[in-house]
């Protein structure tokens, strides 16, 4: 089964998420030291609360686009495996190895649109309750049709999607958001 076959399953919040985060993020600092100008929690399991598939979204921010030569190899002595394939051409994607806990590992510009906006949509996430549980009631929905069609599911998510990060916008400007401090 490759992993694109896996059926999109959304469970509840599971407040576990953070401390398997935090314990995947320090051996990540430890290998990649100061390549990685930030270690980010990002994603729905980032979101207390959240509902979400039982996927640790973390993002790595290098000073660089170069910087990749020099982030690849630590992360594959960690044992994540690069997509090549991956369609983003703003990132580069890891999973992990496996037998591992299920993790994607997201390599991005420092400073670049899709760095920020993982950020964002994040924080705007944890600010906003409301939005959050409109963001897990249309995700569980949607999950429920496309169980095994990724792309469906990730298509139909598109319109609320974009709606919050349209609030997401106007929240940032009302609170003057700006990144907070790498969570690693």
């Amino acid at each position: 089964m490759s992993p694109n076959d896996d059926p999109i399953i959304i469970v509840p919040y599971d407040p576990r998420w953070p401390q398997e985060f935090r314990a995947i993020a320090t051996a990540l600092r430890l290998e990649l030291g100061k390549v990685a100008t930030r270690i980010d929690h990002v994603g729905s399991t980032a979101v207390p609360g959240l509902a979400a598939k039982d996927v640790i979204d973390i993002q790595i921010s290098v000073a660089q686009r170069t910087a990749e030569r020099r982030i690849r190899g630590p992360l594959e002595t960690l044992g994540y495996v690069l997509r090549p394939a991956n369609p983003d051409r703003t990132q580069r994607y890891f999973r992990e190895p496996e037998g591992r806990r299920r993790t994607h590992v997201h390599v991005r510009a420092q400073g670049s649109f899709d760095e920020q906006l993982n950020l964002l949509f994040r924080d705007f996430l944890r600010a906003e309750p409301a939005a959050a549980q409109l963001y897990a009631s249309e995700k569980r929905s949607l999950a429920e049709r496309f169980r095994t069609d990724r792309e469906g599911y990730v298509a139909a998510k598109e319109p609320t999607l974009w709606s919050l990060l349209v609030r997401a916008h106007s929240w940032s400007q009302k609170v003057g958001w700006s990144p907070p401090s790498s969570d690693a």
